[in-house]
């Protein structure tokens, strides 16, 4: 019997003709044997296998029309069927089923990163490294930003004859820095005073804000250098469609021909970048599933990308994602894409929303335990 679809899982854009119940059992049989042997498929090892309660004959004129539809395929006549790109997308949206990490694997994981300093770097590192040794593929993790950068506080300090330092802080907690180069020296106390006006005037504002309040503001010359130098970074924040990159498993699948390709999406920041914008840009929440690069992406033709959002809708925000052969365990790389985006969804509310601090100054975060990853 067919199992339910992925309630969260979004599998491509192309149109799929259903099929007969005993025809979506027979391809999930065909998926799944796959993925598991590398072989084809034949007619008469599916009924031996499953103890299916139709003739060898049946199961034949079930892989004529799953051919005809274009779900599955024969390398030559003689030889039994291998699910086509077509066969993976309709397995992974309507027969996947509900599948879950092992408990031990769970507490395993949520472990791991209970156990890691509460520092961005190692949580993105530590992320990347469990979807590439979960999954037995190639990984990728974005550090979370903000959908629109905000200002915080800016700090203006005489360096040096004429040279400043400014140091630009928004909501989230990154820092910019850039050095100027003024007119004329001014004392500290100049430049200090400079400063506190645009954080009053600024303050939790994003671009669009900062540049309509500013026509109806008196700033001095270096006020409005520096209003200037504020907002082109926020616009080119803004305009960033990915952050650092963290990428862990590429040696899972340089051993395979048709997966050497995707290592270029995973090294090329621009590629990497056009595809995340399209797949967000097609909206949906939860787990989305790239199949043969949808006919969009050549780089993907024999890949699966398995990726997710993960943090606070229209706040802080990242993808992760597993990439690996078209050929791979679905519904265990689902699952553990599911999982660690839960786990770091968590991590970035309080890290970057909550953003409760201790008498040290650091950003506590405690893992919440699920009752689904607790021993009864």
């Amino acid at each position: 019997m067919a199992g339910h679809p992925v309630d969260d899982c979004i599998v491509g854009t192309m149109e799929l003709q259903q099929l007969t119940e005993r025809q979506e059992r027979i391809l999930a049989m065909v998926v799944r044997s796959y993925i598991e042997t590398g072989r084809p498929v034949g007619s008469r090892a599916l009924v031996e296998e499953y103890g299916l309660d139709v003739s060898s004959a049946t199961v034949r004129n079930d892989f004529a029309t799953l051919g005809e539809l274009g779900y599955v395929t024969q390398l030559h006549t003689s030889a039994g069927r291998i699910p086509t790109e077509r066969g993976y997308r309709y397995f992974v949206q309507k027969l996947l089923g509900e599948f879950h990490l092992p408990l031990h694997e769970r507490q395993m994981i949520r472990h791991q990163f209970h156990q890691a300093r509460l520092e961005l770097e190692q949580w993105m590192r530590l992320s990347a490294a469990t979807l590439a040794r979960t999954s037995g593929s190639a990984s990728f993790v974005t550090a979370p930003q903000s959908r629109a950068n905000r200002f915080k506080h800016v700090q203006l300090i005489a360096t040096q004859d004429r040279l400043v330092l400014m140091v630009l802080v928004l909501f989230g907690g990154e820092v910019k820095q850039q050095m100027l180069t003024l007119a004329e020296p001014l004392p500290q106390n100049r430049l200090s005073v400079a400063a506190d006006r645009l954080n009053a005037f600024f303050l939790d504002m994003e671009a669009d804000d900062i540049a309509a309040r500013l026509s109806g503001l008196h700033l001095d010359t270096l006020e409005t250098e520096i209003a200037g130098l504020v907002l082109d970074i926020l616009h080119r924040k803004d305009n960033q469609p990915i952050s650092d990159i963290y990428r862990d498993g590429l040696v899972n699948i340089l051993d395979d021909e048709g997966t050497r390709q995707a290592v270029r999406l995973l090294e090329e920041r621009t590629l990497l970048a056009s595809v995340l914008l399209e797949q967000e840009a097609q909206g949906g929440e939860g787990v989305q599933v790239v199949i043969g690069g949808d006919g969009r992406w050549e780089e993907l033709r024999d890949c699966t990308m398995i990726l997710s959002r993960y943090g606070v809708t229209d706040s802080f925000s990242g993808t992760l994602a597993v990439v690996g052969p078209t050929r791979m365990p679905y519904d265990r790389n689902v699952a553990a894409v599911r999982y660690v985006a839960d786990l770091m969804s968590g991590f970035v509310y309080d890290y970057f929303v909550q953003a409760s601090t201790d008498t040290r100054g650091n950003t506590l975060y405690q893992i919440e335990v699920d009752e689904s990853d607790s021993i009864e």
